[in-house]
């Protein structure tokens, strides 16, 4: 018998650049706020329901539709990570419920930090520059969970702000190279080796 076989071809577009910008650019604009150049603001709550939370998550589902388990797993989850963080603020200006203490902010980050460090090594099987965005978050929140739980000093809060910045730009050079790389057809922007 002749059978004839379709196949599909995904030519839809490459959604991490897009995932890896909303993450980047909120993480530095929430980090400027932590290492002390300005306020938490309306600003830094639009960018994480917007671009860190809403983009995010549309980056995530387009993921999925191209079986990227590890990227649908991390899109989602930081963007859903973003829209929570502003709910817990909102919710208590509000007044829908009761702000949250210290301990239980520690309690959350540290359970980001967890999930952050498992994902990373998931990235020992990925390019060098997704494990530097991997290794500097975990850090940041094991930073700032500390700094919740021993309500550390201005200066070590301000660090860890530093350390956010520095992660959100690693971030959002992973999510620029992919860009120009795939526009150029080549290596603009290194990403490091793949590992296998």
């Amino acid at each position: 018998m002749n059978e004839s076989v379709t196949q599909i071809k995904d030519t839809t577009g490459n959604p991490a650049p897009l995932g890896l910008l909303g993450f980047g650019m909120t993480t530095v604009l929430l980090n400027l706020h932590n290492a002390g150049f300005y306020e938490l603001n309306s600003m830094i709550l639009a960018m994480g329901i917007c671009y860190g939370g809403a983009a995010q998550i549309v980056a995530g589902i387009m993921e999925w539709r191209k079986g990227n388990t590890f990227a649908t797993t991390a899109f989602l989850s930081y963007g859903l990570f973003w829209l929570s963080l502003v709910a817990l603020i909102v919710v208590a200006k509000l007044g829908w419920g009761a702000a949250s203490n210290d301990t239980a902010m520690a309690a959350y980050l540290a359970m980001w930090g967890l999930f952050t460090a498992v994902m990373f090594i998931g990235t020992l099987r990925l390019n060098r520059a997704l494990q530097v965005v991997f290794a500097t978050l975990t850090i940041l929140f094991l930073m700032l969970a500390i700094g919740d739980f021993t309500n550390a000093s201005p200066g070590f809060k301000h660090a860890t702000g530093y350390e956010g910045i520095f992660c959100g730009f690693a971030a959002i050079y992973a999510g620029l190279a992919q860009v120009l790389n795939e526009l150029y057809g080549k290596t603009v922007l290194p990403l490091g080796p793949v590992q296998k």
